[in-house]
């Protein structure tokens, strides 16, 4: 379904991404896993053309370099930013509207379903969003883009900042996702929600993946763990 390869990415005169390679299956759960600073970030962006990339993307078979956002986005590629952006004086509602892409297929995700998985939205969905807890915006940003229809979502660090217990809401959302059958490419630094739901794991490290594997395999592989992953 998502096919990269060589790519390529700066910051200016800084050399970011540097030859990364990367592969997703339909309905594959993928992990990107590393330490701050070594381009996971970068590397969603670029695939999504918020970074200009240099290389091979393809889509469904389709080159997307070049192309904008707002259109890699209409052919079933959805982004959910670390920064968890939405539109504080508009409602929760009103947020998740937006998302909505028509013309839609039937049988996908609705706005009921969104506001039926999380209780706390409905009962906010016409208080502003910008009051909303990290959690919650977390919730709002997700549902938002399942809205747009995807058939894989790129979520980057998605539990980055919040309590224990909504953590795991998030990781048992992540799951469903995935369960309906969305692909997901999944930016997280936190190694037990990856190892739990990831199918496969790409580690980067000084902007290029340095191991691929399953869960299993990066379970017994100390040396790499060690290396590239822990403190």
């Amino acid at each position: 379904m998502l096919e990269v390869r060589n790519l390529h990415a700066y910051y200016g005169k800084s050399h970011i991404l540097q030859g990364v390679d990367l592969d997703i299956a339909a309905g594959e759960v993928v992990s990107l896993l590393g330490r701050n600073g070594v381009g996971r970030s970068t590397t969603v962006k670029a695939i999504m053309g918020e970074v200009p990339p240099q290389g091979t993307i393809r889509f469904k078979g389709q080159d997307i370099v070049g192309l904008p956002s707002h259109k890699i986005a209409r052919l079933g590629l959805g982004y959910v930013p670390e920064h968890r952006d939405i539109f504080p004086g508009l409602t929760v509602r009103q947020n998740l509207i937006l998302g909505i892409k028509y013309p839609r297929r039937p049988g996908k995700w609705r706005l009921d379903d969104m506001l039926e998985m999380f209780p706390n939205l409905a009962r906010r969905a016409d208080t502003p969003a910008g009051v909303l807890s990290g959690g919650e915006k977390q919730m709002l940003t997700t549902c938002r883009t399942l809205l747009g229809d995807p058939e894989l979502m790129m979520i980057d660090e998605p539990t980055e900042g919040l309590a224990p217990l909504i953590v795991q809401q998030v990781g048992d959302l992540i799951a469903r996702i995935a369960k309906a059958g969305v692909a997901i490419l999944l930016v997280e630094q936190k190694l037990s929600i990856a190892m739990k739901i990831s199918n496969r794991v790409y580690i980067m490290g000084h902007g290029r993946v340095v191991f691929e594997g399953t869960p299993g395999q990066l379970k017994n592989n100390a040396a790499i763990r060690e290396e590239w992953l822990e403190v």
